[in-house]
C-alpha cells in the first residue's frame, strides 16, 4: 500500500480543518458536545422526533425538546461557566444567580453566547440517541443544525419547549435487487475477464506423475530381456570420480552409490548418462556407465562433476501405467470418477496461474455486484474517502519530483472539490461492492480462522523483516483487523466465483520480438547520425 507523505497528509489535513466548508457539505454549525453526564428527562419529558429521508442516505431530524431539558442544559452551562469566570463577592465555583453570570459572560457573547452554547448542549445530547435508538440509525460525522445555533439563541428562552432540526448523513441499508432464476440474487453472477491460456503441458505432466504412483511392476522370466525405455531395473552401483581423461578416479561416497537400487528408465529421473548406460543391458551384466552429476546437486563437491559408476543389473521388470477410468479414480479416492478426477487435478495445477488473475477475476465479480445492489452512499464517505485519495495523489507526484512548493499551491478547496467530482463515481461504486461483500459474509456466516490471520500476520513481519523495515511501531490490533477483513472478503469473492457464470477468454501473452525491437533501434540511431551530420555540413 502506498504511504502518504508527511507533506501531503499534513496539507491535507490543514486544508480540511481550514476549509471544512470546501471539505464536505456538511454546514459548518455542528455541534462540539461538552457533556460529561446526560441530561435528566423523565419517561414523561422525553423528546419526541420525526425524521425525513434525504438524498445520498442523508436524514433530517426534528427533536421537539421539552422544557425540563432547555432548562437543565441552560443550567448545566451556567454551572460549567461560574468554574470559569471570577465574579467579584463571589467564590469561583459557588452558586451565582443566572443574571450575573450572563453580565460576566459579556466578552463571549452574553446571554445569547450562553443560550448558543445550551443549545448545542441539547444535539450534543439528544440528537445522536434518538438516531440510534428511536430510529435506529446509526450517524456518520457530525450532525449540523438546519437553522444554526446563533440564530436560534435570538429566541430561545430556558424552561420553554424548542424545536430542533438537524440533518445528518448515516451508514445506508443495502437492498439486493431480486434476479430471476436465482434463490439468492448473487448467485449466477455473470461476467467477463481476460488471462493466460491453461498450461496443458503442466496438467499432463501431472496425470502422468499422479498414474506413475499407481504402475505397477511384472518382472519379465526371460533374464535375456535388453533393458528398454519405460522397464524399470533392480541394481548395485558402485561409483568413481572421472579423472581428467575419463578413466575412474578416487571412490565416490557410500552416498552416492548403493545396493538394491530401484532405477525406472525413464527421460529426466536421474543424473545424465544413467539411464542411456543402462538401455540394452540384462540381467547379470555389469555395465560402465558415464554419468554427469546436476548442476543444482546439494552436495557441492559433486554438483555438475562426471563420473563412472559400475552398475551390476540384478533384476528387470514390466512397468505398466494404469489407464485412467472411473475404477483407477475411486481407487485414488473413494467416490472420484475419471472426469472428477480430471477436474481436480485442472484446479491444482491451475491454481497458481489463477491466482495472477484473482484481481481481474475479482473486479468482473465486484462490476456484477455492483449491478444488482442499492444502495445511497453519504456524501460524507465519498468526501473522506476523496480526501485519501487526494493525499495520494499529492505523494505519488512529489515521489515523481515535484517540488514541495508546488505541491501546496495544487491543495486548495477549488482543486479537491474538482477531483472529488471526478472520482466520485469511482468510489460510489467501490463502496457499492465493498458493502455488498460485507453484507454476503454476514448472510453466509463466513468466518476467517483464527490461525489463518495469525499466519498471514507473521508472513507480512518476516516480509518486512526480509525487506529491513521495523515492525516496531506496528499496532498489532489494527493489524489483525486489516489482515481479517482482507482475508473474510477473499473467501466471499471465492464463494462468489464459485457460482457464478463468469465467461474467461484465455489470451496469449505478447512476446517482445527481440530481433524486431533491435532492428528498430538500429534504424532510429541511424536517423539521429544522419541528422548530425546534416546539420554538421550545414554549419560549416
Amino acid at each position: 500500500m502506498a504511504r502518504i507523505s508527511q507533506l501531503a497528509l499534513a496539507a491535507c489535513l490543514a486544508l480540511s480543518a481550514l476549509h471544512a466548508d470546501a471539505f464536505t457539505t456538511v454546514p459548518s454549525q455542528t455541534y462540539v458536545s461538552t457533556r460529561s453526564q446526560p441530561l435528566f428527562l423523565s419517561s414523561t419529558e422525553a423528546a419526541a422526533s420525526s425524521l425525513k429521508r434525504l438524498p445520498d442516505s442523508a436524514v433530517e431530524l426534528t427533536l421537539h425538546v421539552p422544557a425540563a431539558a432547555t432548562s437543565a442544559a441552560y443550567d448545566k452551562v451556567l454551572a460549567e461557566v461560574s468554574k470559569k469566570v471570577s465574579i467579584p463577592g463571589f467564590r469561583k465555583g459557588a452558586k451565582i444567580p443566572p443574571q450575573v453570570i450572563e453580565n460576566a459572560w459579556n466578552k463571549n457573547g452574553g446571554k445569547k453566547g450562553l443560550r448558543t452554547m445550551a443549545i448545542n448542549e441539547l444535539v450534543g445530547e439528544l440528537i445522536e440517541t434518538a438516531l440510534k435508538e428511536e430510529h435506529e440509525l446509526e450517524p456518520i460525522g457530525q450532525p449540523s443544525l438546519v437553522t444554526s445555533a446563533e440564530q436560534l439563541a435570538e429566541t430561545f428562552t430556558p424552561g420553554e419547549e424548542l424545536d430542533l432540526t438537524v440533518k445528518c448523513d448515516v451508514w445506508p441499508e443495502i437492498k439486493f435487487k431480486q434476479v430471476e432464476g436465482q434463490d439468492k440474487p448473487y448467485s449466477g453472477l455473470k461476467g467477463s475477464y481476460n488471462r493466460k491460456p491453461f498450461n496443458q503441458e503442466r496438467f499432463d505432466a501431472a496425470l502422468r506423475d499422479l498414474l506413475e504412483r499407481y504402475a505397477t511392476l511384472e518382472q519379465y522370466d526371460d533374464d535375456s530381456h535388453s533393458l528398454t525405455t519405460g522397464d524399470a531395473c533392480k541394481v548395485n552401483m558402485v561409483g568413481y570420480m572421472a579423472t581428467a581423461d575419463g578413466e575412474k578416479g578416487e571412490l565416490l561416497p557410500n552416498a552416492a552409490s548403493g545396493d538394491d537400487v530401484e532405477v525406472i528408465l525413464g527421460e529426466g529421473r536421474y543424473m545424465d548418462g544413467l539411464v542411456e548406460g543402462l538401455e540394452g543391458g540384462k540381467v547379470g551384466e555389469t555395465k560402465t556407465v558415464k554419468v554427469r552429476f546436476p548442476d543444482a546437486l546439494k552436495n557441492k563437491e559433486l554438483a555438475g562433476k562426471d563420473a563412472i559408476f559400475d552398475v551390476e543389473i540384478l533384476s528387470a521388470s514390466r512397468r505398466s501405467l494404469p489407464d485412467l477410468t472411473d475404477e483407477f479414480a475411486n481407487e485414488v479416492r473413494e467416490g472420484l470418477t475419471a472426469e472428477s478426477l480430471k477436474e481436480e487435478l485442472r484446479k491444482a495445477v491451475d491454481s497458481q496461474d489463477a491466482q495472477e488473475y484473482m484481481g481481474v477475476r475479482n473486479a468482473a465479480l465486484g462490476k456484477a455486484l455492483s449491478d444488482i445492489i442499492d444502495v445511497d452512499v453519504p456524501d460524507t464517505l465519498v468526501t473522506n474517502q476523496a480526501r485519501e485519495k487526494y493525499a495520494l495523489m499529492m505523494t505519488d507526484m512529489r515521489d515523481n519530483g515535484m517540488a514541495d512548493e508546488d505541491i501546496k499551491q495544487m491543495i486548495n478547496p477549488e482543486n479537491f472539490l474538482k477531483y472529488k467530482d471526478i472520482q466520485k463515481d469511482d468510489i460510489v461504486r467501490d463502496f457499492k461492492i465493498s458493502m455488498a461483500v460485507d453484507e454476503i459474509a454476514r448472510l453466509e456466516n463466513i468466518q476467517v480462522p483464527a490461525y489463518q490471520v495469525e499466519e498471514q500476520i507473521q508472513s507480512l513481519k518476516d516480509q518486512a523483516a526480509k525487506e529491513g523495515q521495523s515492525t516496531d511501531g506496528l499496532d498489532d490490533e489494527q493489524m489483525r483487523r486489516k489482515v481479517e477483513s482482507t482475508l473474510e472478503r477473499r473467501m466471499v469473492y471465492d464463494l462468489l466465483a464459485e457460482v457464478a457464470e463468469l465467461e474467461v477468454e484465455y489470451v496469449e501473452e505478447e512476446k517482445f520480438d527481440e530481433e524486431l525491437l533491435e532492428k528498430l533501434a538500429q534504424e532510429s540511431l541511424a536517423r539521429e547520425e544522419a541528422e548530425a551530420a546534416e546539420q554538421a555540413s550545414e554549419e560549416a
